[in-house]
Formats: structure tokens, C-alpha cells, sequence
């Protein structure tokens, strides 16, 4: 019998960003983002990890406010792989 497979670091980031993103082109939520907002749907303690990965990745845009919201690449991408929350 094998272990199972315990997802790596870069893993959990990368499933937390996907996720952030998946909320954020959901089409019956909001189409803009508080970071608070973010934590408390991802039920994450720090949501600016997954949002600084998708603002580095151009998927997602922040206001001057601090308000965020995914930018075309972003409900493209998702459109692309689907959305499997």
C-alpha cells in the first residue's frame, strides 16, 4: 500500500491561487474583490499570497484602493480549464 501523496509547498500555492482566481470569475459572485473578502472565502490567513501570484501572472488587476478583480487573461484562462471548484 502506498502513502498517499502529500501535495508539496509550491502545490498548495498554486492550488490557493487557481482557487482565488476560480472565486473571482465565479459568475454569481462579485466582480470585485476586497483582499479581506478573499481571506474569508478562502479561508486563508495571508490572501495576499495567491493575490500577488496573480497579479505577477497578469490574471487578476488591483485598484489604487486595494480592491481586486480578474482581468480578461484571468476569465479567459479559467474559461480555457474550466472551472472545477
Amino acid at each position: 500500500m502506498h502513502a498517499q501523496d502529500t501535495p508539496t509547498a509550491a502545490e498548495r500555492g498554486d492550488a490557493l491561487e487557481r482557487d482565488t482566481l476560480y472565486l473571482m470569475t465565479d459568475p454569481d459572485g462579485p466582480p470585485i474583490w476586497s483582499v479581506e473578502d478573499i481571506a474569508r472565502e478562502a479561508e486563508t490567513d495571508d490572501p495576499m499570497v495567491p493575490v500577488h501570484g496573480l497579479l505577477r501572472a497578469g490574471l487578476i488587476r488591483q485598484t489604487s484602493d486595494g480592491f481586486v478583480f480578474a482581468t480578461r487573461a484571468g476569465w479567459r484562462m479559467v474559461e480555457i480549464v474550466g472551472q472545477v471548484v
